[in-house]
């Protein structure tokens, strides 16, 4: 594999072989070469951080700039001009204009407004597991673990139902962009499209508000500094794209590795008061984050006695850094029961600054929709244990998730 004179290629982290297990890749990078230079086909050169300690220290290092506009060149490279002015958002953006906008939108995204969207949750997981078929194999991406997110994340933000396909599509394009010209012109037209529905929604609720987030980002002012209008679409951007993909992604790796782990799945039907830990160590265990977005050095900075020199881009490798087995014990077994399993233990959130905002309503999604589905389903099965799981393969490896998930509900029927 590699070594640390060596350079990993964005397509050696792509590879099907990868993708089924980049975990013992992993574990011999943070020996060999835990911060190692990667060759994008963007050109742009890249660190990768695999080490736990590294991690969490990089996620918050104010010298790894979010802000886009000062790698504008590099930015254009990897992601051309059209994301530019979806991209005006809170997690691209750097101090003092991070904290602005994350006070602003902490002021509208509270946790009492999550809180209460839990009755509403628990209505969707319910009707949506009710149009499932229980004795026959059926994908649970597209037929759950997909439309609870997007449900919600619609409702909260006041996204009208009949656009709700439009917005996972457009989305799933975005996300699942190539390098190729024809993959480019359908990234571009995807946030083309999100670009202009934003802005005819934003407008037509300040016509018309309503009791919903986006509304409530209109109205919001903090000193008479609200979010620009630019800012506005940009942010319901980011909350309909983070809000979704990542949940989606977590809730079939959970549901996965529970049916893969059948005593860890008796132990939390067995104790429903441990799925909140659960969760956690199944975001740990195999989140569906598995890179921080990119950060770029605004000078030279070194990490594990290696320098990235000013300018170079930056990926902190997440799964990687929940697995070092210098912060966890037996890093590679999943332990729903696992001591000192603390929210802000693992990295599957992020950390510093820019910890996931979303956070509280993706756990909250993830909880239900597992303690529903496994209370309703409890001889729930992979359809076919012996086959493997079949992962995504995308361009950047920013998600882990699966590509399908075969399963049957009710296999004794």
């Amino acid at each position: 594999m590699t070594t640390t004179q060596e350079a990993v290629t964005a397509a050696e982290r792509c590879t099907p072989e990868f993708r089924r297990d980049p975990h013992a890749v992993y574990a011999h990078l943070r020996t060999a070469a835990p911060v190692c230079p990667m060759r994008p086909p963007h050109g742009n050169d890249t660190y990768l951080i695999t080490r736990y300690d590294d991690a969490r220290a990089a996620l918050s290092d104010p010298r790894l700039s979010k802000d886009m506009y000062g790698a504008m060149d590099a930015y254009r490279r990897i992601f051309g001009d059209s994301s530019v002015a979806l991209d005006d958002n809170m997690l691209n953006s750097d101090a003092p204009k991070h904290t602005r906008l994350r006070r602003l939108v902490n002021s509208a995204f509270t946790p009492r407004r999550v809180e209460a969207l839990r009755p509403r949750v628990e209505e969707i997981v319910q009707s949506l597991l009710d149009a499932c078929p229980t004795r026959e194999p059926f994908d649970l991406l597209p037929g759950f673990a997909f439309p609870l997110p997007i449900i919600v994340i619609c409702d909260l933000l006041g996204v009208p139902p009949e656009d709700r396909s439009r917005m996972q599509h457009l989305s799933t394009t975005v996300a699942q962009t190539g390098f190729g010209e024809e993959a480019k012109r359908a990234q571009q037209q995807a946030e083309g499209d999100l670009h202009a529905y934003f802005t005819e929604l934003i407008g037509a609720k300040r016509d018309q508000p309503g009791d919903d987030l986006l509304s409530a980002l209109i109205a919001v002012r903090d000193n008479d500094d609200g979010l620009t209008e630019s800012e506005l679409v940009s942010t319901a951007f980011l909350l309909m794209f983070a809000g979704h993909k990542t949940t989606a992604y977590l809730i079939g790796n959970a549901v996965h590795h529970l049916l893969s782990h059948p005593a860890q799945l008796r132990a939390v039907r067995e104790n429903p008061e441990l799925v909140r830990a659960a969760v956690e160590e199944l975001v740990r265990y195999d989140g569906s984050v598995e890179s921080a977005t990119f950060r770029y050095a605004t000078e030279d900075v070194e990490y594990s006695g290696t320098l990235i020199p000013k300018g170079a881009l930056v990926q902190i490798a997440i799964s990687s850094a929940n697995r070092d087995p210098q912060k966890f014990d037996r890093p590679d077994e999943l332990d729903v029961m696992r001591p000192g399993n603390a929210q802000d233990a693992h990295l599957g959130f992020g950390h510093g600054s820019h910890y996931c905002l979303g956070a509280p309503l993706a756990r909250m999604e993830t909880q239900l929709a597992l303690t529903r589905l496994f209370d309703r389903f409890p001889g729930m099965a992979l359809a076919d244990p012996a086959a493997g799981p079949r992962w995504l393969e995308v361009p950047f490896p920013a998600f882990r998730g699966l590509a399908e998930l075969p399963v049957v509900l009710d296999p004794a029927g």
